[in-house]
């Protein structure tokens, strides 16, 4: 659920402003990566500061990768559903290069993927029922899941940026009397869903999967785009 809603809450502010990323697969994998390239690189690094970088990355990942189809479509009104799909093929590619070759485990038997996280590099777990009713644990993805939602809430419902998001969605051509820079709010949804995307994408590496491998989602950032509409 962490990924979907994670995914699906910054997806739904792009839809509702009537800009179409369906490319948030390509961004989670984008933010896995970069957020990886610290355990992979770095692997004796073990401190605090190892856990916010690699997230801090994750989201940045998520983030330049979106760039991409918000400037093609400010700069030569590319259709952003095309792009944005398209490249999603382009960084599964990439993965499947890396985790293949220049960081696959030496000590993996030949298996495409990285060495195994641990430590700081790993996401802290929260045990949330008692052992007497069957231990449930959640990681601090689901937290940050839980916080994304009710900050964008807030953005949506009580800030000038949100009315703005809302317009440009519903009546554009009121946007533009009313000041409002369509390019500003493509370049705004595809910074906030890519980043959201890839945070998810790092979370998922450093709870769930654990390393860097070809398949790291079963296809979270499809599965949002019908989370984001519902």
């Amino acid at each position: 659920a962490t990924p979907l809603v994670l995914i699906g809450a910054g997806l739904s502010v792009s839809y509702l402003a009537n800009v179409w990323n369906i490319g948030a697969e390509g961004q989670l994998t984008a933010g896995a990566i970069l957020g990886s390239a610290v355990p992979v690189l770095l692997p004796e690094m073990q401190t605090p500061l190892t856990l916010v970088l690699m997230l801090v990355l994750g989201v940045i990942g998520g983030m330049a990768y979106a760039s991409i189809p918000a400037f093609l479509k400010n700069r030569f009104s590319t259709n952003e559903i095309l792009t944005s799909l398209m490249l999603v093929y382009v960084i599964q590619l990439m993965l499947d290069w890396l985790v293949r070759g220049p960081w696959r485990d030496p000590q993996g038997y030949n298996f495409p993927k990285t060495i195994a996280f641990s430590g700081w590099q790993t996401l802290p777990t929260f045990q949330i029922l008692p052992p007497s009713l069957g231990p449930l644990y959640i990681n601090l993805g689901a937290i940050f899941a839980v916080i994304a939602v009710l900050a964008l809430a807030l953005l949506m419902g009580r800030t000038l940026k949100g009315f703005e998001m809302r317009v440009q969605g519903v009546a554009p051509r009121a946007g533009r009397f009313a000041g409002f820079s369509r390019e500003r709010t493509v370049w705004f949804c595809f910074l906030l869903s890519g980043g959201l995307a890839g945070l998810a994408g790092v979370c998922e590496v450093m709870s769930t999967v654990g390393q860097l491998q070809p398949g790291i989602s079963p296809g979270y950032g499809f599965t949002a785009i019908i989370v984001a509409f519902l």
